[in-house]
């Protein structure tokens, strides 16, 4: 098991910037790939976007391309994604989750992973 807390979330004006962090803890972090999700209400949860364990590989959302960017730091076994250029309907509560089982492609269903944080709101203003 991994225990994952997230940070850095709140109430943004469009076109402003966020930067939300993933605390992981349990397992050893450069064993496993990691993502974040974002759930509006009365939504699904979505993938945002994934990074591989190493952060070799990733994969990004079409609504996401160009303005957020995943990346994680082993060292500190923490996940990061910095959101650029919001727009209010990045409005969500964002999730990080921890993929466990050996996979070569990235997950992009919440099926693919094992464990998640509890989220961080994300409120941009228009």
């Amino acid at each position: 098991q991994v225990q994952l807390v997230e940070s850095g979330g709140g109430l943004v004006q469009a076109g402003g910037s966020l930067t939300l962090s993933c605390a992981a803890s349990g397992r050893t972090f450069s064993n496993y790939a990691m993502a974040w999700f974002r759930q509006a209400p009365g939504k699904e949860r979505e993938l945002v976007a994934a990074i591989s364990s190493i952060g070799s590989r990733t994969y990004y959302a079409d609504s996401v391309k160009g303005r957020f960017t995943i990346s994680r730091n082993n060292a500190k076994n923490t996940l990061y994604l910095q959101m650029n250029s919001l727009k209010p309907e990045d409005t969500a509560v964002y999730y990080c989750a921890a993929c466990l089982r050996h996979t070569i492609v990235l997950p992009t269903t919440t099926e693919g992973y094992d464990n998640w944080g509890q989220g961080t709101q994300v409120t941009v203003s228009s």
